[in-house]
């Protein structure tokens, strides 16, 4: 008789850490900047296809829905840059007791955030 094989991870037991959840972001704002990648392509070919299509591509990118477009793209920018600096330090060999791990968990965040709003603060006065 054959029992079927346990699932793993259980997710019903799992409770997500930081580190998880780090690298989970980490991983989707990279996919989500190879998705942006296309919305600037399609930009810039609207500005090269003449006026009146970049006026077009402009309204949509300054609508609501493109501005938040814009500031998912921006976050995403600055939390992908933010933990990949967090993994060189990794790289370098430092920063790998739990506290520190944690910290600079914490400190990717909130600088990512902070950052996010500076910038449109900045471009938005």
């Amino acid at each position: 008789m054959s029992y079927p094989r346990p699932k793993s991870p259980n997710m019903q037991n799992y409770r997500p850490q930081l580190t998880s959840v780090m690298s989970f972001g980490h991983r989707l704002s990279g996919v989500a900047l190879s998705l942006f990648a296309f919305g600037l392509a399609g930009w810039l070919l609207a500005g090269a296809a003449g006026p009146v299509t970049f006026e077009r591509a402009q309204a949509v990118v300054l609508s609501i829905a493109g501005r938040v477009v814009l500031f998912a793209a921006t976050l995403a920018v600055l939390y992908h840059l933010c933990n990949g600096i967090r993994h060189v330090i990794w790289d370098s060999v430092h920063a790998f007791e739990l506290r520190s791990i944690y910290a600079g968990g914490w400190v990717v965040v909130v600088a990512s955030l902070i950052l996010t709003s500076a910038l449109w603060l900045w471009v938005l006065i």
